[in-house]
């Protein structure tokens, strides 16, 4: 690929609401990136009606990874972003098949959260997402030799308040949920749908809140310009 083709980024979601989210980084943070977005909402329907990541569910991720993997000559797929967070397994199962790299959505902003400190509030409104967002963010951390104090936050109600399209019902249940927070290093909002809360969440706490969506795209760029 030449230095004037513009790289072409496969984004792949399984939430409707998780598309805006990360468009709206790529224009703000790589606007001269190529979007690729493919969308399959069963698969987080599908996932909280079977309780479980299983042998099924990842081969439908392998066969969503090799064809946004394929490209045309100067339009080949230089990187594939996974947009939800409760398919960490069956993302990993994405990364060892593909020869491009696969990044897990909240791999960017949990590395920018570690370097911060080891207090770290996780927030997500998806329930299924929790134990495997804790899983990922703890085994950063120890590759990492590091220690970590994790406090879950679950904004119950906020997601179906999204999906009713009552964007700032949303908002005002995670804020609700964040409110009793204790003090933390940094909080991640750990789906991309939860992005939008950033601009209610930072004026209330003491630490840095970190979206998915702007730390994959920032991590993105970092890496294909870097060669």
């Amino acid at each position: 690929m030449s230095d004037a083709t513009p790289p072409r980024i496969a984004l792949i979601h399984a939430l409707e609401e998780s598309v805006l989210p990360i468009r709206d980084a790529f224009v703000r943070l790589w606007p001269q990136a190529l979007r690729a977005d493919l969308l399959d909402a069963s698969l987080s329907a599908d996932l909280a009606a079977a309780g479980t990541l299983d042998a099924a569910m990842t081969d439908r991720f392998v066969t969503l990874g090799r064809y946004a993997a394929r490209g045309t000559g100067p339009h080949d797929t230089r990187a594939v972003l996974f947009t939800c967070s409760a398919f960490g397994p069956a993302i990993e199962a994405v990364k060892a098949d593909l020869s491009i790299p696969v990044m897990r959505p909240n791999e960017a902003a949990f590395d920018a959260a570690l370097n911060i400190g080891s207090r770290v509030a996780l927030v997500v409104t998806f329930g299924p997402s929790l134990p495997a967002l804790t899983r990922e963010l703890e085994q950063m951390a120890a590759a990492r030799g590091q220690t970590i104090d994790i406090t879950p936050v679950l904004a119950d109600g906020a997601l179906a308040a999204l999906k009713a399209g009552d964007g700032a019902g949303h908002d005002a249940a995670v804020q609700a949920a964040c409110r009793a927070l204790g003090p933390q290093d940094a909080v991640v909002l750990g789906q991309f749908s939860l992005a939008r809360a950033e601009k209610v969440l930072s004026p209330m706490l003491d630490c840095p809140v970190i979206t998915p969506p702007d730390s994959a795209v920032r991590a993105l760029r970092r890496m294909i310009e870097a060669g």
